[in-house]
């Protein structure tokens, strides 16, 4: 849990941190009339008067999220505008430490490992209660939400029916199992505490072989797909998991920590902001996550028309 790239989860996406922060401070000049032009780190104007900045990541779930949270405050009166595509966790939490932003929908584990890469939550609430231990005196965690999107150990249609695995199906269940089955992931994951190192101590599995693919993509989707590989590192919230009849199994001992979407905010926000995205929060859950994930990454959606959708149907807007 020692990665820095602002991505659902503590394992890096594609490309090394520099790079990432080289194209946060690209994108940060560009795309709304709320970024913030010069140096990305820069105080903004807009965190006076009232005005609430909300902050995303250059992904697409976290783009949906800024935008669910921000259109629950402006349906609620409150000024609202965006700084889009930050790329990477040094920069968005240091421009929330200095006011530039006022508010980043987060992942509580990946934060905290970022804060302290020694901690270790063992709960939902453990996890949060170590990360705002170590923010900056001038932000605040929120409250989380049930939403989760993190590393998991998901099997294909076929190898669910073969071996009877079900939804409520345990990683621990694969005792018998492993050693038949091909598992692939991201090179990284053959050597992480969060990879095959912690499945074999912490569930004493070794599987039958590793197939080097990459992070949750569509080299480890396909390879799934096809029976290439039986069980593969996916995040929780792919939408392929329900269109493909994939099941992704309990991690009954907490290997891959907690992942919930949390609101990151600066103790600045106006009276009553708080109230409006802990509703938000209560609300969101992985299986909401994924269907707002598949309507605009698999159909093309547009985020905030998707946001606006949500916040409608579970009368937030």
């Amino acid at each position: 849990m020692t990665f820095f790239l602002a991505s659902r989860s503590t394992r890096t996406r594609s490309a090394a941190v520099v790079v990432a922060a080289a194209a946060a401070v690209a994108l940060s000049a560009c795309g709304s009339s709320s970024s913030t032009a010069g140096n990305p780190l820069a105080p903004s104007a807009s965190t006076g008067g009232g005005v609430i900045t909300v902050g995303s990541n250059n992904f697409s779930e976290s783009t949906i999220l800024a935008d669910i949270y921000g259109h629950a405050l402006a349906a609620k009166g409150f000024q609202v505008k965006y700084h889009p595509n930050i790329g990477s966790r040094e920069i968005s939490y240091g421009l929330m430490k200095n006011g530039a932003v006022t508010l980043m929908p987060e992942y509580n584990g990946a934060l905290l490992a970022y804060l302290d890469q020694k901690a270790v939550g063992t709960s939902t609430a453990d996890t949060d209660a170590k990360t705002a231990a170590k923010l900056s005196p001038t932000l605040q965690l929120l409250n989380p939400s049930a939403a989760e999107d993190k590393d998991s150990l998901t099997v294909n249609a076929a190898t669910a029916k073969q071996l009877n695995l079900t939804a409520t199906s345990t990683i621990s269940s694969l005792s018998k199992d492993a050693s038949s089955l091909v598992i692939g992931a991201s090179p990284e994951f053959q050597t992480r505490e969060q990879g095959l190192v912690g499945l074999k101590d912490t569930y004493g599995l070794t599987f039958k072989s590793y197939k080097a693919l990459d992070a949750g993509g569509t080299l480890t989707e396909t390879a799934l797909q096809n029976g290439n590989v039986q069980i593969a590192d996916i995040f929780t919230t792919d939408s392929l998991i329900q269109k493909n009849g994939w099941v992704t199994l309990v991690d009954d001992k907490g290997l891959f920590g907690f992942q919930n979407v949390v609101p990151l905010a600066n103790k600045s926000l106006p009276a009553g902001a708080v109230t409006v995205l802990n509703n938000v929060s209560s609300k969101l859950t992985t299986d909401n996550l994924m269907q707002l994930d598949a309507q605009v990454g698999a159909q093309g959606a547009d985020p905030g028309a998707v946001a606006d959708a949500w916040l409608k149907a579970n009368g937030l807007s």
